[in-house]
């Protein structure tokens, strides 16, 4: 699966768990170690955590496993690291804290 296609695949699990905000940002060209992040959040904690399984199950699903994951059981912020797409649930308190998308404003939205 190439990394767009797996980048979007992931905007909709999170999609289909109604995590807000969801947005796919292109990193080709600006980082060294991911050709994508997938930002997304959720209302709860509990949400969080439900986003970030269903990604992760959908993902292995289809023969994907992720190479790590990590923040599952404070649920604050989930990271799953699948090589070429990283991806972060946030709780919707957390990103507005870490502000994510503004350290990549260069990063080509995809979504």
């Amino acid at each position: 699966m190439e990394s767009r296609e797996k980048a979007l695949l992931i905007a909709g699990f999170a999609a289909d768990k109604k995590a807000a905000d969801v947005v796919v940002l292109q990193m080709e060209g600006l980082t060294s170690f991911t050709d994508y992040f997938v930002v997304c959040s959720g209302e709860s904690t509990t949400q969080v955590r439900t986003i970030a399984e269903h990604i992760i199950e959908g993902l292995k699903g289809r023969g994907v496993k992720p190479l790590g994951v990590e923040g599952l059981s404070n649920q604050v912020w989930v990271l799953i690291d699948c090589g070429d797409v990283v991806v972060h649930v946030f709780e919707a308190a957390t990103r507005d804290f870490y502000e994510l998308e503004k350290l990549w404003l260069d990063a080509p939205r995809l979504q």
